[in-house]
């Protein structure tokens, strides 16, 4: 990983000295190495601070969300995870393509603290990026590991023991949002749970409400979520989201064929369209 890092601090540094990008977002070190958290740096010369290693765990994409209406072009680094959420923010029409130079990286997946392939990287579909202006990195190919292998528990569970496997993760969420906060797909300019109008979500912190939340954001996102695994790694309490995402993900596939999200940047997302071909058992 070493030639990758050397590689993103060359880009980085010529792009700031060039003045092509007015700021650059990647990895730095942080106060407990080997750990590594986003870094922003806005001169040539702080190049050096950027890292790469197996603990850039960190989803860098959403950070367009906060510059959406940037005056000059920003410097990103994208893996396979991170490139998808590009595409998710810029088919949402929250950026726009021009204004993001990407630096893509070919990723040969994180780890732990105790060395062991992170399991959004080990289910990971596409480590390589699917969108960039520069790539780095030799190639990669997925692991081919079934990523809906833990679905399929939940699924062969009864209702009962459905209900009470999500009651009792549910009863531990704080709704914090951290899950929406960090999510690319979740760019909505006013969320509902930031709602003050009666009826739309409670702001109690209780399983009731918590469900409301996890079950509306997940259908929200179902076929718009680029399985970052961001959602995941940033609660506190260790909510399986991703869990429920792959189980929606799985039964929309079932439903309307092979659906991988934000492949590209352009196409009608698969629950946005509507087919007279569509099935409707339901109706």
């Amino acid at each position: 990983m070493n030639d990758i890092q050397t590689k993103i601090r060359d880009i980085a540094r010529e792009l700031l000295e060039k003045g092509e990008v007015k700021y650059f977002i990647g990895w730095g070190n942080t106060r407990f190495p080997p750990e590594a958290a986003p870094k922003f740096i806005f001169k040539a010369k702080d190049a050096e601070k950027l890292v790469f290693n197996e603990h850039c765990h960190g989803i860098l994409s959403h950070y367009l969300l906060d510059d959406k209406f940037t005056q000059g072009k920003i410097g990103l680094c994208v893996r396979g995870c991170d490139a998808r959420g590009v595409n998710r923010i810029i088919k949402d029409k929250q950026f726009l393509r021009e204004n993001v130079y990407l630096v893509g990286i070919n990723c040969p997946g994180m780890k732990d603290e105790t060395g062991k392939l992170l399991l959004k990287c080990e289910l990971c579909a596409h480590p390589a990026p699917v969108i960039y202006d520069t790539l780095v990195g030799e190639a990669v190919t997925p692991r081919g590991v079934d990523r809906f292998a833990d679905v399929r528990k939940i699924e062969a569970l009864s209702p009962d023991e459905k209900y009470k496997f999500w009651a009792k993760e549910y009863e531990k969420c704080i709704r914090c949002y951290a899950c929406r906060n960090v999510c690319p797909a979740c760019n909505c300019d006013s969320c509902f749970t930031d709602q003050y109008y009666t009826g739309w979500q409670g702001k109690t912190v209780k399983r009731s409400e918590n469900r409301i939340f996890g079950m509306t954001r997940a259908y929200h996102v179902a076929d718009r979520c680029v399985e970052c695994g961001a959602c995941e790694e940033a609660c506190p309490m260790g909510v399986p989201l991703m869990l429920l995402n792959r189980k929606l993900i799985k039964d929309i596939i079932e439903m309307f064929g092979d659906h991988t999200g934000d492949l590209d940047a352009e196409g009608p997302n698969v629950l946005g369209t509507f087919l007279k071909e569509d099935l409707d058992e339901f109706m």
